[in-house]
């Protein structure tokens, strides 16, 4: 691995939020009772877990960026949490959001959620610094 690769990914791990055992268990509970009440397409529940699991480490914010409102709402649902009460705002690692980066320069932040303001490329991950 070039040693570029190395320090960027280094830089991301830095930022990335160690969840303490108390979370973790909470985050495991979550699951678990999810997938026992879960009735329906196994995409579903799959996604509603990375939905999961990454709000922990990026926040409700960046994931209203990049999901619609109707999939936020499933994936609350599926899981049955509010995201707002159990992820973080925002966390070290959120700026990786390339859409959430852009939206943090608008004026209204809920206008891009939206979609009254177009973000270009609002679902990618990348490294802070990269535009």
């Amino acid at each position: 691995m070039p040693i570029a690769d190395e320090a960027r990914i280094k830089k991301n791990e830095a930022n990335l939020t160690k969840l303490p055992l108390k979370v973790l268990q909470q985050l495991h509970e979550i699951e678990l009772d999810a997938l026992a009440r879960f009735n329906g397409m196994t995409d579903e529940v799959e996604s509603a877990i990375g939905f999961l699991h990454l709000g922990f480490q990026i926040g409700w914010k960046p994931l209203a960026v990049l999901h619609s409102k109707v999939t936020f709402r499933k994936y609350e649902t599926i899981l049955g949490i509010n995201a707002r009460e159990i992820f973080p705002e925002e966390t070290p690692a959120s700026d990786r959001s390339r859409g959430y980066r852009f939206v943090k320069t608008l004026s209204n932040f809920w206008k891009a959620v939206n979609g009254e303001i177009k973000v270009e490329h609002k679902r990618e991950i990348v490294s802070p610094c990269e535009v």
